[in-house]
């Protein structure tokens, strides 16, 4: 029985076993990683990485604007991240006029760089394992009792942190609750514009190329952190100046070498590892496809929208970006899922955990059933969760009618409490900037045709599900032509009125009177009534399972590496410069150059436009001292694990310095959300080279890159 006991760990084991490229670490653990990162090929230590006591790499690593990575480069502030990150900024500051998404935009100097009123910059100070303070003295307990128990110790703990400085201080859960991390930062509030180049570098290849390798694209924007006379964080101030940091990166020069070691250090976004069969097949055949089919409608809209002025592609540009990013994600990402079978591989790994569990009385008594009871969760309630899917794609992707709805209903809804604290006239003053604001990027025809096919896409997937009357006694037309002829919130002229005669009853007026606020309150009404309480059940009782089934991983395969899922956090992740065969018959180098772009344009696809600059330098080559053996490297891809958030990620070499910036994944690797695999999956980096040579050569700045330390 022993000797079967054996064979069956071994196995089960090996199943559960990962390379050491898969994962998202947490820096503060990364002691435990040395090791396998220095027989790598990495020359750094842990200290060199993450360090409280004393400057280290962490203290260049910016989270920006709370869903991108950037990083410092130079003791003047300066700050890298992508194109795409600081899209909608550029996008602010453009207009016919100055048409910085065109032609892009240097600051000659300090005075000329841009404000970004609400952007913000965050350095991590320390991240610090709590989990024994925050689950002190709460076993045995459960429901309300432990949840008020758990939060008394959160709070606790970030008063501690923040009293007395100015940091913040946030704890998170990760593992599903099994472990809980305090995460301290530092937020500056006066990040400005220093530099973009033109979307036919930043955006080259545009949709067509999106998520795809072979890339050229230069997805890179320069910003500055600023601070007052202390170097400490400060809302913007005439009188601020460039922050000092604690370190900021070397840029590396040097050769590169395909299978030398790299790592991406930044603040992933979301990654879902653990999830069941069940549930990853309801992903793959219902959900991800009818989010697909939703952005579909959209862009067709605006994409022809854009082709037709200069105006409405300054207008939609960002939009556009953000919308077909995760349409064209979502497509990959179930191509690469379906190439590797993940639900027989999920299937698989959930019949070794069960092996495993059975070995053991103890085991199978407290995991032998959490997968059937996941895999049955979502059966009962994936109807549920498709409908707030579907919810997010209307109300909140789809038509922007609706977000001047939820403003407008949030505001008037305040109204007598406004008048009673005589804040009313400052708060319409609010709302006519924010209206002015909304309005200018705003196109009434184009909103009301995404309208008509979104309605009309939304009843067809809802299907059975409760609609608002609305939607079940009009046609999608219909109720475009009365929305967009009478409702105030499809009009500037119309909205402009309504605040001009704004009284007490504006709100029954909405209510009763406006097609367009009474079809988002309705359709607000059933959303909160019928998918979110469901909702809400499912994600409660699928996170208790998700903690039970992640414990029995740490549990019964402690030799297994194990990493939580991203969760916005800073995490590392390192692997190599490295091409890949991600199909049969096909193989993909790890670098990309300069020639590759001018073979694209010469196709005549318009997402390969280029300004006549770019073809004069490249027929040119003059490459400046920006060459490897004679080419101009303008990408690179590694095995690296990242995901959303890490855009704009320093990827760093072995001595910590910066080789380029992680803007994408290729369309094969989209499935390291749910699942990774070393083999396929692949970051994608636009090389620090090409980046200083679109500076310096390209648009004559090269005053930005003196700012930097170059390793040579």
């Amino acid at each position: 029985m022993k000797r079967i006991f054996l064979v069956v760990v071994i196995a089960v084991a090996s199943t559960f076993s990962s390379k050491a490229e898969e994962g998202m670490l947490i820096p503060s653990l990364v002691k435990a990683f040395e090791n396998d990162m220095q027989a790598m090929g990495m020359r750094l230590s842990a200290e060199d990485i993450y360090d409280v006591n004393n400057s280290s790499i962490k203290d260049a690593i910016i989270h920006f604007g709370g869903g991108c990575t950037a990083e410092l480069v130079s003791s003047q502030g300066l700050l890298l991240t992508n194109h795409h990150c600081g899209y909608s900024q550029i996008q602010s500051h453009s207009s016919l006029e100055n048409d910085y998404l065109k032609y892009g935009f240097w600051a000659k100097n300090k005075s000329e760089e841009l404000t970004n009123p609400g952007l913000t910059a965050s350095r991590v100070v320390r991240i610090e394992d709590v989990t024994q303070t925050v689950l002190f003295d709460t076993e045995g307990l459960s429901g309300q009792e432990r949840y008020a128990k758990i939060q008394a110790a959160i709070q606790k703990l970030v008063n501690d942190a923040e009293t007395g400085t100015h940091y913040t201080a946030k704890i998170k859960a990760f593992n599903y609750g099994n472990d809980y991390y305090m995460i301290v930062k530092e937020t500056f509030k006066d990040v400005r514009l220093v530099g973009t180049p033109p979307n036919s570098i930043g955006k080259f290849g545009g949709d067509t190329d999106n998520w795809v390798w072979p890339r050229h694209t230069g997805d890179f924007s320069v910003f500055r952190i600023y601070a007052d006379q202390n170097n400490q964080p400060s809302e913007y101030s005439e009188s601020n100046i460039p922050y000092t940091p604690l370190h900021f990166l070397p840029v590396s020069m040097k050769k590169r070498t395909p299978g030398e070691f790299t790592m991406v250090y930044g603040f992933p976004g979301t990654t879902e590892q653990h999830l069941s069969s069940g549930n990853l097949k309801y992903i793959m055949d219902q959900e991800r496809p009818a989010r697909i089919k939703m952005r579909e409608k959209s862009l067709s809209v605006i994409d022809a929208s854009m082709r037709s002025s200069d105006l409405l592609r300054i207008k939609y540009a960002s939009k556009q970006a953000r919308i077909a990013n995760g349409w064209k994600k979502w497509i990959g990402q179930l191509g690469g899922l379906k190439t590797v079978d993940a639900i027989q591989i999920k299937l698989d790994r959930e019949k070794a955990y069960n092996t495993m569990a059975a070995t053991k009385p103890e085991w199978n008594d407290k995991y032998g059933s959490v997968i059937n009871d996941m895999n049955a969760l979502v059966a009962k309630y994936k109807q549920a969760d498709f409908g707030y899917s579907m919810a997010i794609e209307y109300l909140s992707v789809g038509p922007e009618l609706f977000g001047r709805a939820r403003e407008m209903n949030k505001f008037l809804s305040n109204y007598t409490a406004l008048v009673e604290r005589g804040e009313l006239d400052a708060e319409i003053e609010k709302q006519l900037k924010s209206a002015k604001g909304f309005f200018k990027n705003y196109d009434e025809a184009t909103d009301k045709r995404i309208f008509e096919l979104l309605t009309e896409e939304y009843v067809k997937q809802m299907g059975d599900a409760p609609l608002p009357s609305m939607l079940e006694n009009n046609s999608a037309e219909d109720l475009a032509n009365l929305i967009y002829k009478k409702s105030i919130l499809t009009n500037e002229a119309r909205f402009m009125k309504f605040m001009n005669k704004l009284g007490s009853k504006s709100a029954k007026f909405l209510a009763k009177k406006d097609p367009g606020f009474m079809l988002w309150s309705e359709a607000n009404t059933n959303f909160m009534s019928n998918v979110i309480p469901d909702v809400r059940t499912y994600r409660s009782l699928m996170e208790g399972l998700l903690k039970t089934y992640v414990a029995g991983k740490f549990e019964m395969f402690p030799d297994a590496k194990h990493w939580p899922d991203a969760n916005s956090t800073m995490r590392i992740t390192y692997g190599k410069l490295e091409g890949s065969a991600p199909h049969d018959g096909m193989q993909y180098t790890e670098h990309t150059t300069i020639d590759g772009i001018i073979t694209k344009n010469n196709s005549g696809n318009p997402d390969y436009d280029l300004l006549p600059r770019m073809k004069e330098l490249a027929a040119a080559k003059d490459y400046g001292d920006y060459a490897q053996d004679g080419e101009l490297w303008v990408c690179f891809t590694g095995s690296n694990h990242t995901t959303g958030g890490n855009s704009g990620s320093p990827v760093l070499d072995a001595d910590g310095n910066l080789l380029g910036l992680n803007f994408d994944r290729s369309w094969e690797s989209t499935m390291s959300d749910f699942m990774f695999d070393s083999d396929r999956c692949r970051n994608i980096t636009v090389d620090i080279r090409y980046v200083l040579w679109v500076m310096d050569r390209y648009s004559g700045a090269k005053h930005i890159v003196d700012e930097m330390t170059l390793i040579r």
